[in-house]
């Protein structure tokens, strides 16, 4: 395990921690009296001892239950240990320090410091009075500056926990309200192409109820001219159920705004020119011969290409070059501009959201990427097979 995951884990794991802790202090209390070092002792652990130690044990081990009741219990242990025996245990003191951080850290600065100064002076007052006889005691002093250290240290803590716990729920809030926008976005862009789409459906309609009726009247009297208005008919049919198929699953909403004209590839020399206009020069080429598409090929063809320009103006020198080719089975877009230097483009906003629908809506694909030669390539592939003449 690395060293990041063993500390993920210990944190994960609040009461191994208070054990271990437990065992270090309980460990340097036992190392402290058997050593002699407080130079009162003989090396040999007394009933004194091991009193303070049990207080350690209870006191640290379930700190995190009750922090501010755990701290008052164990401050008044060790006053009255001092009073009976006339020695302030080193382990205790610690034991203090210990427990005024995590109370600290736990309630809030206020609780802490109210809860802390009482017992400090208490302490530092019994140990002046009662062991050191000296209210000059570095002791003392000792005792006091410990106190006060691990109320600053628990109160420090919390502030932490407290800015890191902001910023983690500003960053939640911020993730959830782009979501909620980049969602937003793409549902107006698929409210707008069915828009457009139901202009293109329903000119289909209006033309197979026209020819329909030519059909009724002419039938008996001239066949002929009954067979051709069927002809188109039927191909008035086939290309609304291509369309109502490519827009399966595409919700509109039920409101009265203002429809755009239905725009397709014959616009796009318009298009360029007011672009033009605005600065950006177009280099435009094509493929293959030129040949009529589907509606929803060409209106998707025409968006694309009106989004991909508009991001070439924005992000690019003020150049970009256009190739459209036309090839058996599909429509192909090439849209390619070098990237300004200050004006670096962002890979997947929401433009690029809403060409993808575009294409995914005409049954093609989409691809945006910044090259590493410095332009910014738009490739779509759209579906729009050659028809066969009608025998």
């Amino acid at each position: 395990m690395t060293r990041m995951s063993v500390w993920r884990w210990v944190a994960s794991h609040p009461v191994l921690r208070d054990i271990a802790l437990t065992c270090v202090v309980v460990a340097g209390g036992v190392a402290g009296e058997l050593s002699g070092m407080r130079g009162q002792t003989d090396g040999a652990l007394t009933t004194r001892d091991v009193v303070a130690l049990a207080v350690v044990v209870v006191a640290v081990s379930t700190r995190r239950l009750r922090p501010a009741l755990n701290l008052v219990g164990t401050a008044v242990a060790a006053l009255a240990m001092v009073l009976a025996t006339g020695v302030l245990q080193p382990v205790l003191v610690v034991t203090l320090g210990v427990l005024t951080y995590t109370t600290t850290a736990a309630t809030g600065r206020r609780s802490g410091v109210l809860l802390a100064a009482p017992i400090a002076v208490g302490l530092y007052v019994v140990d002046t009075f009662v062991d050191t006889s000296s209210p000059w005691s570095p002791r003392s002093f000792a005792v006091l500056a410990g106190i006060a250290a691990a109320a600053a240290a628990g109160d420090a803590v919390r502030s932490r926990r407290a800015y890191v716990a902001e910023v983690e729920e500003r960053a939640r809030r911020a993730e959830h309200t782009r979501e909620e926008e980049a969602a937003r976005r793409v549902a107006e862009e698929r409210v707008r192409i069915a828009r457009d789409l139901h202009d293109v459906v329903a000119h289909h309609i209006a033309v197979i109820n026209v020819q329909a009726g030519a059909a009724s009247h002419v039938l008996v009297r001239h066949p002929d001219q009954a067979r051709r208005a069927l002809t188109h008919i039927r191909d008035a049919c086939g290309t609304v159920l291509s369309e109502l198929a490519s827009i399966v699953g595409v919700l509109r909403e039920n409101n009265d705004h203002d429809r755009e004209p239905v725009r397709g590839l014959a616009a796009l020399t318009t298009m360029i020119d007011s672009l033009a206009a605005t600065g950006l020069t177009v280099e435009r080429r094509q493929a293959g011969e030129a040949r009529d598409l589907p509606a929803v090929v060409d209106l998707a063809a025409y968006r694309i290409l009106q989004e991909a320009l508009t991001n070439a103006h924005k992000y690019g020198t003020g150049t970009a070059c256009v190739t459209i080719t036309y090839t058996e089975d599909s429509l192909v877009l090439d849209v390619v501009n070098a990237i300004a230097v200050d004006r670096a483009p962002v890979t997947s906003g929401y433009g690029i959201l809403g060409m993808t629908e575009r294409a995914a809506t005409a049954g093609g694909t989409l691809d945006a990427t910044a090259r590493p030669d410095g332009r910014f390539a738009v490739h779509a592939e759209l579906p729009a097979p050659t028809q066969k003449a009608t025998t």
